[in-house]
């Protein structure tokens, strides 16, 4: 269960290029620049449960079976439908404007989302 524990963001690139790009207000921005956004991420065989907590204690979490359609929500705040899909360790995911791969390798967990040319890459260290 390499996803499971709880992680903390250490660095990102691209990140304000992204978040303009996928409609997130500027303060917002603003306020999610430096924070160090923590994952909690909870692993049964397929079934996940993973939670991201973000600035002024809001959080979002989704609840995901690998293989199965599920309702999400993107870091904007908007719901969709998505399959969750493991590829060679990684997770996959298409949002709405973005597709997401998600990885860990050694004690990192790298989170890459690409929208057209904009990637914003996070990488956050298991605490």
């Amino acid at each position: 269960m390499a996803f499971s524990g709880k992680w903390e963001l250490e660095s990102q690139e691209g990140y304000d290029a992204f978040c303009k790009l996928v409609g997130i207000p500027d303060d917002i921005i603003q306020k999610g620049r430096d924070y160090k956004t923590v994952t909690e991420v909870v692993q049964s065989g397929n079934d996940f449960t993973w939670t991201q907590h973000y600035p002024s204690n809001a959080k979002v979490t989704n609840n995901f079976t690998i293989g199965k359609e599920c309702d999400m929500q993107t870091i904007g705040g908007k719901s969709f439908k998505a399959t969750v899909n493991m590829e060679g360790g990684k997770l996959t995911v298409s949002f709405p404007n973005y597709h997401q791969v998600n990885e860990v390798t050694g004690d990192k967990l790298t989170e890459t989302s690409t929208a057209g040319t904009v990637v914003l890459k996070r990488i956050s260290k298991k605490i």
